[in-house]
């Protein structure tokens, strides 16, 4: 059996980032940085669905918010960090990019500013839009490597504005292909395509290893039945997972009905779950959950349970030691 992963809790050092960009505060990206490993690691940037949390119009949620609550959240990202060789790469450009760069840049540097490289898992708002950053309005930067599938480079190629970032070279797409590892730096980076709601793409999960350590992502996938891979046997396979959360149970959003949006809802994936041994469910970080979904607040009954069960629950500024 692998060693688990070893994991830093960096709720400080997030709570540290929002001060700085709320009040401008002076010193705490020295203090932040102490916490930070000083071998290769990935940290969790955002935990939320596509629109993050509150969403835009949720005026009871911009309340509690206001009222100090609830926590902003992004949308799903993870930075992966070399700080041996000062590289690094992000997976998901999110609508919150800015903001989760600037969290990267608080703890990581990069000869290749803004990042060695962006991996993208589909073509669906929360995991692709934040590329606009890149772009001559804002960074203009030049040849960033976006790694992406067939369908996701032709959507990305094929439609304004992004077919601007390519014709003006301020990324360059780097082909994947299902099952095919990438070397990136100390990293293979392996594509593995779900079933999903693909308008525009195909969709896949990553798997991420160094010589030491793994961890599966898989923010997106409509159920856990239709995909060719039997999850569990995939799980005893890495070090940790980060699981498609999207919503806790049917029924969480009233009036729609929730098989246009086909998501493996956190009971189900216990119940799948549950005959995994002690330590393979201690592998299981759910993520990207919907603005609806009870783990987004860690005091809540669904999320205590969800502990109690011998699951996790990911978390911004959380790190896994590579």
């Amino acid at each position: 059996m692998k060693a688990p992963f070893s994991t830093l809790n960096l709720e400080p050092l997030l709570a540290l980032f929002l001060c700085f960009s709320v009040l401008s505060c002076s010193n705490q990206s020295e203090h932040s940085k102490a916490n930070i490993p000083d071998t290769p690691y990935l940290i969790v940037l955002g935990v939320a669905q596509d629109a993050g949390y509150p969403q835009a119009g949720q005026q009871e949620e911009w309340q509690l918010i206001k009222g100090r609550k609830a926590r902003r959240k992004y949308a799903v990202s993870l930075g992966l960090v070399d700080p041996t060789t000062n590289q690094r790469w992000l997976f998901e450009a999110t609508p919150d990019f800015k903001e989760q760069l600037q969290m990267m840049d608080q703890i990581s540097a990069t000869s290749n500013y803004p990042y060695d490289g962006i991996f993208l898992t589909h073509a669906h708002m929360g995991h692709y839009t934040g590329l606009m950053h890149l772009g001559r309005e804002v960074m203009g930067t030049k040849d960033v490597p976006v790694y992406a599938m067939p369908k996701m480079s032709h959507f990305l190629k094929n439609n304004g504005p992004w077919s601007q970032l390519i014709s003006l070279q301020n990324i360059t797409l780097r082909p994947l292909s299902n099952g095919a590892s990438t070397q990136v730096g100390k990293f293979k980076v392996t594509p593995l395509q779900v079933p999903h709601r693909d308008e525009y793409s195909e969709t896949v999960g990553f798997k991420i290893e160094s010589d030491k350590k793994s961890l599966l992502f898989i923010p997106d996938i409509d159920k856990w039945s239709k995909w060719d891979m039997d999850i569990r046997k995939v799980i005893e396979t890495v070090d940790v997972a980060l699981l498609d959360a999207s919503f806790f149970k049917d029924g969480e959003i009233p009036g729609r009905a929730m098989s246009e949006i086909p998501h493996p809802f956190v009971e189900e994936s216990m119940e799948l779950f549950k005959n995994l041994s002690d330590s393979d469910k201690s592998k299981i970080h759910f993520i990207h959950f919907n603005h609806t979904n009870p783990l987004i607040f860690s005091d809540s009954p669904e999320y205590k349970f969800v502990i109690q069960s011998g699951f996790q629950v990911a978390h911004e500024g959380q790190i896994f030691e590579f």
